[in-house]
């Protein structure tokens, strides 16, 4: 199949050209060093294509990305130059053609036929530059998408080729990032390649043409224009720092707000949220700091290009003069379209040459990428079995290591570099179950990664300082390498697609097996609840389902791949002991029955069926034996044997067939109509609301005042060059009447002899005629005019730049201000609804939008409206007859722009949606790498990468036609216009009504009409796509619900200070609309009881806790804290004053100490006493003490580890109402009972509430309350209920027993 697709698609044909050019250049390499291993069958697909990477083991440092781009592209690239230049060259003849024209209409002399002919040629050389330029932007545009797939796509298929040890080097975020900004920096580069060469030589001939007219005196203005490069290039250097600098504390800023996101229910829970805004608050002020020189040193730079070419227009003429030649129309007009000419060039370099720079620092960081060393399973893995038995697995002398031994040093301590795992030898019976158990952070799940290939084989490099004892080096056997594993991981990983595709996993539906692994893997009823049944939209990483049903649907994918060997690695942890039994009975020891499995997990109680289990500690195998020898040294809890054991496992009992696994359910319910729901994208133009809500961000009066300097800029701009004809005209008025004493009614002057003079010799003095001395004065007095008006002009630009930028970065504190605090207080519904993503896109992207590049558009749009505006009058007063052609123009260019502007803008949208799967793909396959690999789906994957890539590759292409589409039909429209002018400016001469003046002045402003035009759409066009951007942060500061914020009764500082808790009628539903997770829940909990809450999945024992919290607003009832109803206390009085252990430990990253105490209340010494008391004062000495760094999201420590920190946090807040959510789940049996200890000296005069799905964890509670459907089932201790026949209690301890 893939071949078939591979014909259909061109991305998957560029990427094929682009590999074998690859290939070419690796074997070239490959003959010089000659050590190439041929590929091995394992990874290299059954297509030839994917053998180019991994081929090249050993020569990939040779590779060079970009020389491969260079082979693979290059000529068709590189041709592409010849249209520049010839597109360039006929842009000069606009100005030349200009000058002749416009010295035929001060001469009398020449023939009509010359003027036509100016005039078509004027028409002639617009219409072809047109033509070549727009067909040059589109064949670039084709390469620069060839480029860009063929980059994608080699990114991808590294990243699953890369060993996992040096994938550590770079963060998730940072990979993505390749994909996305320096992938997009190199094809921008490809834009602006061809200007680095056709730049300079555009300069080179301005300034020859601008010799010509004005001889020497050019040097005067050249010598202005030169002198503002290395200004800018200083300014440019400075705004770059700042930039980057201000990046730094973005990326900060996104990453607290995603620790924020993902913790948010637990910093609801521990009302941490003033904390969390005022670190993001700093991060923001720091970064607006950035911001704001940024933008003010932009807006000199703006300031300097502005006044530029007035500037070095007014040096060239004042020099002109002063050298004592005499200025003419033909002279100023032509100078002027020059100068204009040359300040493209000079203002534009810096740009390219900046995005060359950051062309070539992103390529050398994807380049760094490709380098990373791939997996080589040839070397890792043994051919044949070390023994020459026929086992499964084999493992002899080896040590495996997650960091490369050689940098140890360079690594940061925290990463999981310290653990290494040894292994004398350890070999697997094919078919036998073998458990692995120890404690937390023993080793377990890196004695599956040695075995999938994941880890370094150390003693394969030279040897190493720890493992001497074995010089030949480890071996590692797998038997059937080629299939692969079926492999379970300890945190599920889910795919963002239906429940039925995560199971299949690529393979051929086939309905008896699906059914048999759905029923094994207990999903029947699950599946029966969602609302699609399995053809239910999971969220980004499972987010719609409950954590025991991510692991179940994990499990299910393993079992149905089928293969010989399977790796589970605590596959029970995460669900109660009824599901968990019948996984044990139906899917482990029954589905998997007759193949290799390798079980790691802390329930002992289930490892009695294993054939032999081994004892892991500390990395090393300390024992191995049968269960009966090894079990006694693990576990420690009371057995119940003298309970009836006839009841063998029987069905999950009726009620849990009616019960719905509410919130789970429910959750899933509503989030899957949201999931299909896609973001609401909004059809059609950007609503005025929108606009309304920036300008007032910005603030009315200086909004105002804005748009005033502007108008006043421009004006004086105009006026300037209005000036400048004025005084054309009067110099060759007075030249005549002063040589030939001729009555010329003032508005056709005779320009018979000053014309033919300026004709014969252009520097030649104007002395043949006795000019009145009143001239000289003149001359000084016009450009003292001509120079104030200058001055005034660069005035109102400098104000404009700097109101601009002071208002924008106003606008942009505003806007985060708004929307940080309106998340804040956000409940917690909105935040099960939406996913984290979506929200982190309104604080980064979205944001940057409104901080940076909405200012930068609307800045350029801004500028281009008033110089269209200011244009058409000059034109008109110019020419007024042009009106008759400029109406009908008007007419086309408006429906032109809506035709494309509504095209364009659904492409767009339809770019960005297409866009975001391949982001999402792809960090999906990051995170789900060793899953990938060891079941051998790599090239599905990439496949399905390149599909992707195809889809949205097309909608970039058409969206960059339709660009181009525009493009030709506004130059027509230039065209037209200057067309326009010649022929009326032709009439008027035979008419003798013409002013040579205006019309020069109003041809040089129309020769750059087209780009003011095609400027004004575009940057119309992508203000309005910023504008999205103001758009949905509004949509968020005003659409989301919010938790009440109101206090009704002040409470006493040290409430509650018993500890009562009392349900009275408890109704709550998670969102109206959806049935009651809590039905009328009445009980009471005495100070200082423990009560256990026990009950199936869905009974609605999580939602007790977000009731007491008050994370959802009940329906009706009350419940008393001490007496006070816990609705009327302010939140976080309320939050603050109970303690929770959340379910899933949440840790974020910064020191232990901010997350033991982010508000530093407590002093050294007690968060030393408290670590000591949860058991991890060692670990964390071992990391550096409390101030060591703890990595994104608590990487840095295992699992159960994080659950012992969220403990530690628990025994701080010192509440006298502690709520326990089955915290235990991933801590082995010794730990467990540490804790429960801890728990019951600490708490011993303090409510404690615990939801526990090991019964045995309540078992010594005073109380325990059954859960069912919403209602208090059962409420009295443990041993009665456990007593009373046909209690549900009972029932849950005997499934648990089996």
């Amino acid at each position: 199949m893939s071949r078939e697709w591979q014909k259909m698609l061109q991305a998957a044909r560029v990427c094929d050209q682009f590999y074998s050019c690859w290939q070419k250049k690796a074997s070239l390499h490959q003959v010089e060093e000659e050590t190439v291993s041929l590929t091995s069958p394992i990874i290299a697909g059954v297509d030839g294509s994917s053998d180019a990477l991994d081929s090249l083991h050993q020569t990939q440092e040779a590779v060079q990305l970009f020389s491969v781009l260079h082979a693979a592209f290059g000529l068709r690239f590189y041709s592409l130059g010849l249209l520049k230049l010839a597109g360039n060259l006929l842009g000069f003849s606009g100005p030349l053609l200009l000058n002749l024209l416009v010295n035929f209409m001060e001469s009398q002399q020449e023939p009509l036929s010359h003027g036509v002919l100016y005039a078509l040629g004027l028409f002639a050389g617009s219409f072809l530059g047109a033509l070549l330029r727009n067909q040059f932007s589109y064949e670039v545009n084709k390469v620069t998408l060839m480029a860009r797939a063929a980059i994608i796509s080699a990114i991808y298929r590294k990243a699953l080729r890369v060993s996992s040890t040096s994938l550590t080097r770079f963060t998730m975020g940072e990979i993505v990032n390749f994909m996305s900004t320096d992938t997009s920096r190199l094809v921008n580069f490809c834009l602006s390649f061809h200007e680095v060469w056709s730049l300079p030589f555009q300069f080179g001939i301005t300034l020859y043409l601008l010799y010509r007219q004005v001889g020497i005196a050019f040097l005067g203005g050249l010598a202005l224009a030169l002198l503002l490069v290395p200004i800018n290039k200083v300014i440019a250097n400075r705004i770059m720092m700042n930039n980057k600098e201000m990046l730094k504390h973005k990326d900060t800023r996104v990453k607290l707000m995603t620790e924020f996101l993902c913790g948010i229910r637990v910093i609801k829970f521990y009302a941490w949220e003033r904390h969390f805004s005022t670190r993001i608050n700093a991060c923001r002020a720091k970064e607006l700091q950035k911001l704001r020189a940024v933008k003010y040193l932009d807006a000199v730079c703006v300031y300097l290009w502005a006044a530029l070419p007035v500037v070095v227009s007014i040096a060239i003429f004042i020099t002109y003069v002063l050298l004592g030649h005499q200025l003419t129309a033909t002279k100023v007009f032509t100078a002027l379209a020059l100068v204009g000419m040359l300040i493209l060039p000079l203002n534009s370099f810096p740009w390219v040459l900046n995005g060359t720079l950051e062309a070539k620092v992103s390529l050398d960081r994807i380049q760094r990428f490709l380098e990373l060393v791939d997996q080589d399973l040839e070397a890792y893995y043994a051919l044949d079995s070390p023994s020459g038995t026929a086992a499964a697995v084999e493992i002899k002398c080896a040590a495996f290591s997650w960091a490369p031994v050689e940098e140890e040093g360079t690594r940061e301590p925290f990463t999981r570099g310290t653990l290494q795992l040894h292994i004398e030898n350890l070999s697997v019976r094919k078919g036998m179950l073998l458990g692995v158990v120890g404690k937390v952070g023993s080793g377990k799940s890196s004695l599956l990664a040695a075995i999938t290939g994941e880890l370094i084989n150390s003693p394969l490099l030279p040897f190493t300082h720890f493992w001497r004892a074995c010089r030949q080096g480890g071996q590692v056997y797998v038997c059937d390498l080629e299939q692969g594993f079926g492999l379970a991981t300890q945190e599920p990983w889910i795919q963002f697609t239906t429940v039925r595709e995560n199971i299949l996993f690529g393979r051929e539906y086939d309905a008896r097996l699906y059914e048999e692994v759905v029923e094994a893997c207990a999903l029947s009823e699950d599946l029966n609840i969602l609302p699609a049944g399995d053809q239910t939209e999971v969220g980004e990483n499972g987010v719609t389902l409950s954590g025991g049903q991510k692991a179940r649907i994990a499990l299910a994918r393993a079992v149905y791949q089928d293969k010989e060997l399977y790796l589970l690695d605590d596959p029970l942890a995460a669900v109660d002991a009824d599901v968990a039994n019948h996984l044990m009975w139906k899917c482990i020891l029954g589905v998997l029955k007759h193949k290799t499995r390798i079980l790691c997990t802390h329930r002992t109680e289930f490892l009695e069926k294993a054939d032999a289990l081994l004892l892991v500690d500390n990395g090393r195998i300390v024992k191995t034996g049968p269960p009966a020898d090894i079990l006694p040294l693990v576990e420690a809890f009371p057995k119940f044997k003298n309970m009836d054991k006839s009841q063998k496992h029987k069905a999950p009992d009726e009620q849990g067939q009616e019960e719905a696994i509410e919130t789970e359910a429910e959750e899933s319910i509503q989030t899957n109509h949201l999931i299909h729901k896609e973001e609401e994208k909004k059809e059609g133009a950007v609503a005025f609301q929108v606009y309304k809500a920036y300008w007032l961000a910005v603030g009315s009066c200086l909004a105002l005042s804005i748009l005033f300097s502007l108008l006043l800029m421009q004006a004086s701009r105009n006026i300037s060059d209005w000036w400048l004809s004025h005084w054309i005209s009067s110099i060759s008025q007075r030249a005549n009447t002063s040589a030939m004493v001729c009555s010329a009614s003032p508005p056709s002057p005779e320009l018979l002899l000053f014309s033919v003079v300026g004709l014969i010799s252009p520097i030649q003095v104007l002395n043949t005629t006795p000019v009145p001395s009143s001239g000289s004065l003149d001359v000084n007095f016009y450009l003292i005019v001509y120079g104030s008006i200058a001055g005034a002009n660069s005035l109102f630009t400098i104000l404009r730049a700097f109101l601009f930028a002071y208002g924008t970065i106003r606008a942009a504190t505003v806007i985060h201000n708004r929307l940080l605090q309106r998340i804040l207080k956000a409940t917690v519904t909105f935040f099960d609804t939406t996913p984290t993503g979506r929200i982190l896109n309104r604080f980064s992207s979205d944001l940057y939008c409104v901080d940076d590049s909405l200012p930068f558009i609307l800045n350029i749009f801004l500028a281009n409206m008033y110089g269209l505006l200011g244009m058409l009058v000059i034109i008109t007063y110019g020419l007024p007859w042009i009106v008759l052609v400029l109406l009908p123009l008007t007419a086309l260019y408006f429906s032109i722009q809506r035709y494309y502007r509504r095209t364009s803008r659904e492409l767009k949208r339809l770019y960005s949606v297409t866009l975001s799967p391949i982001y999402t793909h792809f960090s999906e396959t990051l995170s789900g790498l060793s899953s990938i690999r060891a079941m051998r789906a790599t090239q599905r994957f990439e496949l399905e990468n390149q599909l992707r890539l195809e889809q949205n590759q097309r909608c970039l292409f058409a969206s960059n036609t339709a660009m181009q589409w525009l493009d030709i039909r506004l130059q027509m429209i230039g065209v037209a216009v200057v067309t326009a002018i010649a022929g009326i400016a032709i009439i008027q001469h035979q008419k003798r009504l013409g002013n040579p003046g205006l019309v020069g002045l109003a041809l040089s402003y129309a020769l750059s009409v087209t780009n003011l035009l095609s400027g004004l759409i575009s940057s119309f066009t992508a203000t309005e796509t910023m504008m999205v951007s103001v758009e949905r942060t509004e949509e968020y500061t005003t659409d989301i619900p919010m938790e009440s914020q109101d206090k009704l009764v002040q409470v006493a500082a040290d409430w509650p200070s018993q500890g009562l808790v009392d349900f009275q009628q408890v109704v709550l539903a998670y969102r109206a609309g959806l049935p009651n997770a809590l039905n009328g829940v009445n009980f009471t909990v005495y100070p200082g009881e423990k009560v256990g809450i026990v009950g199936r999945t869905g009974s609605g024992k999580s939602t007790l806790f977000l009731a007491l919290f008050r994370m959802l607003e009940l329906k009706s009832g009350r419940i008393l804290l001490d007496g006070v109803d816990s609705q009327l206390v302010g939140l976080e009085e309320l939050r603050s004053r109970l303690a929770i252990i959340p379910q899933d430990p949440f840790l974020f990253s910064g020191s232990i100490r901010e997350n033991l105490d982010p508000q530093g209340k407590w002093t050294d010494a007690e968060l030393h006493e408290v670590l000591e008391q949860c058991h991890l004062r060692d670990a964390i000495t071992q990391m550096g003490g409390l101030d060591s760094e703890l990595g994104e999201r608590g990487k840095s420590l295992s699992v159960g580890q994080r659950q012992l920190v969220c403990l530690a946090r628990a025994l701080l807040t010192q509440a006298k109402v502690l709520c326990i959510d089955e915290a235990t789940a991933s801590v082995d049996q010794n730990t467990d009972q540490l804790l429960q200890q801890t728990i019951r000296q600490r708490f011993a005069d303090k409510t404690v509430l615990t939801i526990a799905h090991r019964l045995n964890t309540i078992l010594d509670s005073d109380r325990v309350l059954v859960m069912q459907a919403g209602r208090v089932a059962e409420l009295d201790s443990p041993t009665r209920l456990s007593q009373k026949d046909g209690s549900l209690f009972q029932r849950l301890l005997h499934s648990g027993q089996q």
